[in-house]
């Protein structure tokens, strides 16, 4: 990834490192922050976005206000690591809506989940009536965030 980096220049880096961090900035606010026109930062962010870097806009939403306060990483280890059981469980797991993020892994767990729930209730409906009916699953193992400590989307650019 580092080598995709290199065919951005300092300027598109700092076009990107305050798009990340203020997402709704307008084009003449950003064009005046990294000392450009607004026509030749409008030019960069299409050519950036024409060439992938910026992979989409979205809100953040703020977990508490919308009712899933509670994250919980799972890590899962399956009964096999045959294409066909990897596949299955990677389909099924990403039509659940409560989970975030699925990463496999190296180590011992498979795969780590992120997920959120209302409380430690609905984490037991979501475990009971979606995780435990994952294809492949031997073995699940969850365990609660007390806190946040700190949290970024935006990448070291």
């Amino acid at each position: 990834m580092k080598f995709e980096k290199h065919k951005l220049d300092s300027t598109d880096l700092r076009i990107l490192k305050v798009l990340q961090i203020k997402g709704r900035i307008s084009n003449a606010e950003l064009a005046d922050e990294i000392n450009l026109s607004p026509s030749a930062c409008h030019r960069r962010i299409q050519r950036i976005e024409d060439r992938g870097f910026i992979k989409d806009y979205v809100a953040l939403l703020d977990p508490r206000k919308v009712g899933v306060p509670t994250t919980v990483f799972v890590e899962i280890r399956l009964n096999a690591q045959a294409d066909d059981v990897l596949d299955a469980f990677e389909k099924a797991v990403s039509k659940i809506p409560d989970v975030l993020e699925c990463h496999l892994m190296a180590g011992s767990a498979d795969y780590i989940l992120k997920v959120v729930a209302e409380d430690t209730e609905d984490y037991s409906r979501i475990h009971r009536q979606q995780l435990t009916r994952l294809p492949g699953v031997a073995q699940m193992q969850s365990s609660f965030a007390l806190r946040t400590v700190f949290k970024t989307t935006a990448l070291p650019v």
